[in-house]
């Protein structure tokens, strides 16, 4: 039976920007893993025979001590993408210029540093506006893929805010972070943007859960990991086979903090499943995705969405921040 479709793609949210989300001191000295997840990006997309999706941050393509990894992604298989210049969950709260000024310089500098021109872009911490989306059909993008359809953004938030020291005005500017609970109203098959004059942009979400509209993202099945291993597969199973039933085909993401371990990246131990050590996590998540594998035909997010777009999607009206 020929498989249906899937994507893969990955944020490379690095060491720095958690901090900065977060409110840390020391993170303006831009501390980086990047060198050290690189490889392992690289190695599990072989082993398994992956063409993925990598989304970058437009911070990280200027600095130097980033060069060596972000050519080696280039030089790669996979499709670069634009995860924002400043990694900021609140770029929603931007002018529409400031906006387009964010998206342009990202856009710039990944494909100076990558050789590769993104086509596609997700949002730091799912914010999305109606100025990134027509910001991002100026630049030509031929997809969006921040929408995150679940329900639990407002506990993920709580969660993060219980575990940090922010001032009153950083919390104010995260007031979105991880999404509204409203969020769980949003599609979760792929459909484009009705931008008024004719213009349009494919919006290809963060897969959940059918139904349930649980997550089911790679971070999330670590942090059951963490609980139980075995009840982390089976809930990724089922939630595939669920989605092959409701005819959902699913866009997966994996974040850097998936492949690293609390060992290996010390001053990030807090977020959820960092217990657990880093080669334990990278032995599950090839299991997880070996899974995904075997049950769809994976595909780079630019294919998918052409894939998806060819046979034609319907339109929504943006209800988004301006």
């Amino acid at each position: 039976m020929t498989r249906p479709n899937a994507s893969l793609s990955l944020d490379l949210d690095n060491e720095w920007s958690y901090m900065k989300t977060r409110g840390l001191e020391g993170w303006t000295s831009w501390p980086s893993y990047l060198d050290v997840v690189t490889p392992h990006i690289l190695h599990l997309c072989d082993d398994l025979d992956l063409t993925i999706s990598i989304f970058i941050v437009g911070q990280d393509a200027v600095l130097p001590a980033n060069r060596e990894a972000l050519e080696t992604l280039g030089a790669s298989r996979h499709e670069m993408g634009n995860h924002s210049f400043h990694h900021e969950p609140w770029l929603h709260l931007k002018s529409r210029s400031e906006i387009h000024d964010e998206l342009s310089a990202a856009h710039e500098a990944i494909s100076n540093a990558t050789g590769k021109e993104p086509t596609g872009f997700r949002g730091p911490g799912y914010s999305l506006s109606k100025g990134t989306l027509s910001s991002l059909r100026e630049l030509g993008y031929e997809y969006d893929c921040t929408t995150l359809p679940t329900f639990i953004g407002p506990l993920a938030r709580a969660y993060y805010f219980g575990k940090s020291n922010l001032e009153d005005s950083q919390r104010a500017e995260r007031t979105r972070l991880f999404g509204t609970a409203s969020e769980v109203f949003r599609p979760i098959k792929p459909y484009a943007w009705d931008l008024g004059n004719g213009g349009e942009l494919v919006e290809l979400p963060v897969t959940t859960f059918p139904i349930l509209r649980l997550p089911i993202h790679i971070s999330y099945i670590l942090y059951l990991a963490a609980i139980s291993p075995k009840l982390a597969e089976l809930y990724f199973r089922f939630a595939l086979r669920t989605c092959r039933i409701a005819g959902v085909e699913p866009s997966i993401l994996v974040h850097p903090l998936d492949l690293l371990g609390g060992d290996e990246v010390e001053s990030l131990a807090f977020f959820p499943a960092m217990s657990l050590p880093g080669a334990r996590k990278r032995e599950l998540v090839a299991g997880y995705l070996s899974h995904l594998n075997d049950a769809f035909a994976l595909l780079p997010m630019r294919d998918h969405v052409r894939a998806v777009a060819a046979g034609g999607l319907k339109t929504r009206k943006p209800t988004l921040p301006n």
